[in-house]
């Protein structure tokens, strides 16, 4: 009696062990991700690809530290660091291809990026510098000896700008605030890289720098005619992402601008912390007058924060501008631009 019943009760255990390891062969990839979302990660293998940060910065620190493979391990997800490029609009192919799926740049290139593609939404955006102590981060720059010496100067000039960006965002503010049609002068489209160079070899007369190039430009005796913080700026600093990204895994993008805003916070405290991250020595490397500059810029660096419904007052003014010119065909809805993530409950 006894011993039949051990034999049942072993065939019994040995069928549910049977069971179990046929349903894990079956469907081993569901188990995983159950077993994934029994540990709380919510990324479901969602990758965040974004472009290398370079030698300084949050993301730069973020990168050398493992912080954001720390941080988006606990929700599922992972990162991807791609190339390296000189300015949003230069980021473009990446983006569209989907090798870089979140990217930061400025309002205006989103809306230039927006004309011909519809896969990206600004998440967040980072309120102006208006500290007149804080460094500059962009100009309008002239050799040393150009006759130019305003705006209205620019009159049958040419000028080198990034197409549907912020440089030509800039340049057709100005002439606007001057009061000069802008058909007067003449906008050649140039990323950063070819603006410096036809900068340097005179092909242009004048550049608006922006990003990296600007403090280039300027330790290298560009005289600078007006900045951008001396108009009616209204082109915040934004971060985007891919459109399936935010709505298919939000708590990914919530991960990454909380890692961003702790390391903005804190290089406001320590900004030498975020200078020459990777390298000291190099091209990527500052030292003298411009690290002095980058510490500086660094530590005045506003904490980007979430974007709201209000902030359409700024894609509307700077989208004004580019339709009012050309640049944009027609008018731009800003709930068609931004992406209401609200922080996590």
């Amino acid at each position: 009696m006894w011993t039949s019943r051990r034999r049942t009760r072993a065939a019994l255990v040995v069928a549910a062990l049977s069971l179990t390891a046929l349903t894990a062969a079956c469907g081993g990839a569901d188990t995983a991700k159950t077993a994934a979302g029994a540990a709380g990660g919510k990324g479901g293998g969602a990758v965040l690809k974004i472009k290398d940060p370079g030698n300084s910065g949050p993301l730069a620190v973020a990168k050398k530290e493992g912080i954001l493979e720390k941080r988006l391990a606990e929700v599922g997800a992972t990162v991807q660091w791609g190339g390296s490029y000189a300015s949003f609009t230069a980021t473009v192919d990446a983006v569209r291809s989907g090798s870089i799926n979140v990217l930061e740049g400025a309002i205006s290139p989103v809306l230039g990026y927006l004309v011909s593609g519809k896969d990206i939404k600004i998440f967040a955006f980072t309120d102006p510098v208006t500290d007149p102590a804080a460094p500059q981060t962009d100009g309008l720059v002239v050799k040393p000896d150009s006759p130019i010496t305003s705006v209205k100067d620019l009159v049958g000039k040419q000028v080198a700008v990034n197409k549907g960006g912020r440089g030509e965002y800039l340049l057709l503010l100005a002439l606007q605030e001057a009061g000069i049609p802008a058909d007067q002068v003449k906008r050649v489209y140039l990323n950063p890289d070819q603006g410096a160079s036809a900068f340097a070899t005179g092909k242009v007369d004048a550049w608006w720098a922006i990003v990296r190039a600007y403090p280039e430009a300027v330790a290298k005796g560009a005289r600078v005619v007006v900045h951008g913080r001396d108009l009616k700026d209204q082109d915040l600093n934004m971060q985007a992402a891919r459109t399936e990204l935010l709505t298919e895994h939000p708590e990914v993008v919530r991960v990454y601008l909380k890692v961003l805003q702790e390391l903005t916070a804190e290089a406001q405290k320590n900004p030498e912390k975020f200078q020459n991250v990777f390298l000291d020595q190099g091209p990527t490397a500052v030292s003298g007058p411009r690290l002095t500059d980058e510490i500086a810029r660094t530590r005045y660096a506003k904490v980007p924060r979430f974007a709201t419904a209000a902030d359409g007052a700024f894609v509307t003014d700077v989208a004004g501008i580019f339709q009012k010119y050309g640049v944009l065909p027609t008018a731009v809805n800003p709930n068609d631009v931004i992406f209401d993530l609200k922080p996590a409950a």
